[in-house]
């Protein structure tokens, strides 16, 4: 990770932790389009995960990839553990998008990657399912509220947007 969250100039420049434990450096995603969401697996938003994968399905092989952050930070929604994390996303979510360690999104305890997104744009992460879109060359475009679902026609315009520059 970078030390200090105003120093980057995109996402690129983070390596958080893949769901299980490895380095997950986010320059793999240089080129492509890049959607972050910091979920959690007992949220009233929880069901957008379906959402989320319709999308990345529709969306990567031409270049979208979606990445979901679990976050503990709101209501304790996120209580498990990475493990029982991936687990309940692959079950009943059929998930197959990228999944990363668990992190913070908001306050002092924040992780420079979400430093950078939320200096980028819209200030601190109000609740999950924060939808942060990154164009190809990993520098913030636009963010959604959790109400924007993942299907919704102004996420899939601003995707559609990004993919074809």
């Amino acid at each position: 990770m970078v030390a200090s969250m105003s120093a980057a100039d995109s996402i690129h420049e983070f390596t958080p932790k893949s769901i299980d434990g490895k380095a997950a450096p986010l320059s793999a995603y240089k080129g492509k389009v890049a959607l972050l969401v910091n979920v959690a697996s007992q949220c009233g938003y929880t069901p957008q995960y379906a959402g989320l994968e319709s999308l990345y399905k529709q969306y990567k092989d031409r270049g979208l990839v979606v990445l979901g952050f679990p976050a503990n930070d709101f209501g304790a929604q996120e209580p498990g553990t990475n493990e029982e994390i991936k687990t309940f996303c692959e079950r009943k979510y059929s998930v197959t998008f990228p999944m990363f360690s668990k992190v913070v999104v908001k306050g002092d305890g924040k992780v420079p990657l979400y430093g950078y997104l939320t200096s980028a744009k819209g200030g601190e992460v109000k609740w999950n399912f924060t939808k942060f879109l990154v164009g190809k060359d990993g520098k913030v475009i636009e963010r959604f509220e959790p109400s924007v679902k993942p299907d919704s026609p102004e996420l899939a315009a601003a995707v559609e947007k990004a993919l074809g520059k």
